[in-house]
């Protein structure tokens, strides 16, 4: 009985997404990435991708360093970008408060919790989870770091999750 907003850049992932929820009246899909401002963004892709569309596509990011990511510009993918932030302020204005959020944006999450905290959209969110990504991004590893540290301080595991998986 919920409303679903769900967000992807990749194209071949929305294809999909949109064949299996044709004609759900309460599922929205909006083919585009979500950061900390609107824009158009290089989307990068496993170099694997051509190969294996499916295993692949989970791997797409925007952000460089990420391990097995095809970073040639021929390749990369130009895709439209929203500020979530501002987008999350203006649904919390509308509905009052949202009951989930689920993230897992390859390593993107990172800057983008950090603005959500920031903003202090936390306290109309009822429970976030976030899928973090140290372990593909190793040169962001300090800052995932503190982000956790930070994050244990402020809000309950089972308000603010940086462990779902």
């Amino acid at each position: 009985g919920a409303d679903v907003i769900a967000f992807d850049p990749e194209p071949w992932a929305v294809e999909k997404l949109q064949a299996r929820f044709k004609g759900a009246s309460r599922f929205e899909l909006m083919n585009v990435a979500v950061g900390t401002e609107n824009g158009e963004i290089q989307m990068f892709r496993a170099g694997n991708f051509d190969d294996n569309e499916k295993n692949a596509s989970v791997k797409s990011t925007i952000i460089g360093g990420g391990r097995m990511i095809d970073y040639d510009a021929a390749t990369s993918v130009a895709i439209k970008q929203i500020d979530f932030v501002a987008f999350l302020e203006d649904l919390i204005q509308k509905k009052g408060e949202i009951a989930f959020l689920k993230m897992d944006i390859e390593g993107a999450e990172l800057e983008l919790l950090k603005a959500m905290d920031e903003a202090n959209l936390f306290t109309s969110i009822r429970c976030t989870v976030a899928e973090t990504h140290e372990s593909k991004f190793r040169e962001l590893r300090p800052a995932f770091a503190a982000l956790r540290k930070d994050f244990s301080q402020k809000y309950r595991p089972e308000h603010v999750n940086l462990d779902w998986i």
